[in-house]
């Protein structure tokens, strides 16, 4: 079920696809993963999917986990996405230049607790 929901992104569904193929999705394409993913499936499938990508092992993934998890790092903006994708080779966000793609709030149904925390840096900052 968790990923059937993941695959409501098609930004999520081209990561997993890739990582099923056994590509290296680059730093930041594991990174949205985990950030994204670790709402919807558990550490030991989180970190399964993350060691498929054939240059990370499992004491990467698990360390990449424990990171986003401990610093309870959000899933990030469509923004930021196409920031990090500029910063390497593989194509995080399968379609770009359309505006609806690789919005995950938009696509996924994030537990309440996202939108609060995101609701409450907004407030903070006065945006």
């Amino acid at each position: 079920m968790a990923i059937a929901d993941l695959r409501k992104s098609d930004m999520m569904a081209h990561l997993l696809d890739a990582l099923d193929a056994g590509k290296d999705i680059g730093h930041y394409g594991r990174l949205v993963f985990a950030m994204v993913a670790r709402h919807f499936l558990s550490e030991k499938e989180l970190i399964e999917h993350l060691q498929k990508d054939r240059d990370f092992s499992e004491e990467e993934a698990r360390s990449l986990y424990q990171q986003v998890q401990g610093k309870d790092y959000n899933p990030p903006r469509r923004e930021r996405v196409l920031e990090w994708q500029q910063q390497q080779d593989f194509p995080i966000c399968p379609n770009p230049d359309d505006p609806d793609a690789c919005n995950v709030y938009k696509d996924l149904q994030f537990p309440e607790e996202i939108y609060e925390q995101i609701s409450e840096y907004h407030e903070q900052k006065g945006s």
